[in-house]
């Protein structure tokens, strides 16, 4: 027991100390029997681990705590007799089987009382001072605070490596969930989601996301949305992303982040929803998509499919507007605005005119260069099609504007 200044217990006799202690010491099985089952009969709960010999760990560790602190009184040493790491052991054991630090603080903290109260009977027959047992119950608490640094420090280490396990188990999972091609979309599926504790979905949305920091914390998405924080843009598959309330919790949990959700798809199909999720972050680093926020691709549905497939609308953008080739760019350019405007109204001069905020004599003016430049063309199903997919891409690209 270590001590600054005067202490009370110092000044007992040597040889009334003696005696304190081995009337304690010959106490020390007797008194950790009644704790354990005092403890058991408080904490039904407590499940009890034996070691080789079929003894109760906890009993094996009440005995050391007791005997190491008696002896540690008697000797007047500052370290108890015993290694107590079997405490760290305990602690270790409560976070594995998933059990809360503060139940194993108050076993302890009941254990401490039972033995004060049998340490003060003890100290009262063989006349201690009350000055030196009021030092002594500080000696004890002291001790008990030890224990429970040792036993947190056990705790800790497990729940470091439950999480670190589950994060490996989930993914593992993401990556099965996530391959392109599974012969059995359900196993081994469903075993490593009954792994992690992850009910398989019917429909599953996968994001993917852009780090606000390289140190960046994993966002709170909530306990069913799987998480991988290692990949170099973290991965999330988001279960039922349909469900009330879903996208607008996304959107608060995700606040600072940026980066893109893939449509809803079949469990089986969530490669697909990555796949959407991946391009949709490659245009918000080409700045063709907003790059502020985590975006919900079937809100971007427009810009995701016009803008993908580049050399086959930039063919098709050859071909469709060729005959703009010999016009100056200005020009070609409100020519190209105007005809989008008349394919998307299908109205007459003066409803493209108030699209585009031109005077109608301008739109009829163009109109007519149109239909000199593309003759009947314009006026074909398959053609028009054509020619407002292109414009609609390059309106997105930035390349038209709106009048």
């Amino acid at each position: 027991m270590a001590v600054t200044g005067h202490s009370a217990w110092r000044d007992v006799p040597r040889l009334q100390v003696k005696l304190f202690a081995e009337r304690a010491l010959d106490e020390v099985p007797r008194l950790a029997d009644d704790i354990l089952r005092e403890i058991r009969r408080e904490y039904p709960q407590l499940q009890l681990v034996l070691d080789e010999s079929g003894e109760p760990m906890a009993l094996i560790g009440i005995r050391r705590a007791l005997d190491g602190f008696v002896r540690e009184l008697a000797t007047r040493e500052d370290r108890p007799r015993y290694q107590l790491e079997i405490f760290q052991e305990f602690g270790r054991g409560e976070g594995l089987h998933g059990r809360t630090l503060d139940s194993l603080q108050a076993v302890y903290r009941l254990g401490v009382r039972l033995a004060w109260r049998r340490l003060t009977e003890i100290g009262q027959e063989v006349a201690i001072p009350p000055p030196a047992m009021y030092e002594l119950a500080e000696a004890g608490f002291e001790y008990l605070d030890g224990l429970v640094d040792l036993s947190v420090r056990g705790y800790a280490e497990a729940a470091a490596r439950q999480a670190g396990e589950r994060l490996r188990l989930q993914r593992k999972l993401m990556e099965l969930l996530l391959a392109e091609h599974r012969s059995d979309p359900s196993d081994p599926l469903a075993e490593r989601a009954a792994r992690v504790g992850w009910d398989l979905p019917e429909q599953v949305a996968v994001g993917v996301l852009r780090r606000p920091a390289r140190e960046a914390m994993a966002p709170p998405v909530g306990q069913g949305v799987l998480l991988d924080m290692e990949s170099e843009q973290p991965r999330m598959v988001v279960p039922d992303p349909d469900a009330a309330g879903r996208a607008e919790h996304l959107r608060r949990a995700l606040s600072g982040w940026s980066g893109a959700i893939g449509p809803p798809v079949p469990l089986a199909d969530a490669a697909k929803s990555l796949r959407w999720a991946e391009a949709a972050v490659g245009l918000m680093e080409r700045g063709l998509l907003p790059a502020g926020e985590v975006l919900f691709c079937t809100e971007h549905t427009e810009a995701l499919v016009l803008l993908q497939p580049e050399e086959l609308l930039d063919d098709l953008a050859r071909r469709c507007l060729a005959p703009l080739a010999h016009c100056g760019p200005s020009h070609g350019r409100r020519l190209a605005e105007t005809l989008l405007a008349w394919l998307e109204t299908r109205g007459g001069a003066p409803e493209v005119a108030a699209r585009l905020g031109v005077h109608p004599q301008t739109v009829r003016y163009r109109l007519r260069q149109i239909r000199e430049l593309w003759g009947d063309e314009v006026d074909d199903p398959d053609r028009r099609f054509e020619l407002e997919l292109v414009l609609r891409a390059q309106r997105l690209r930035g390349v038209l504007g709106g009048g």
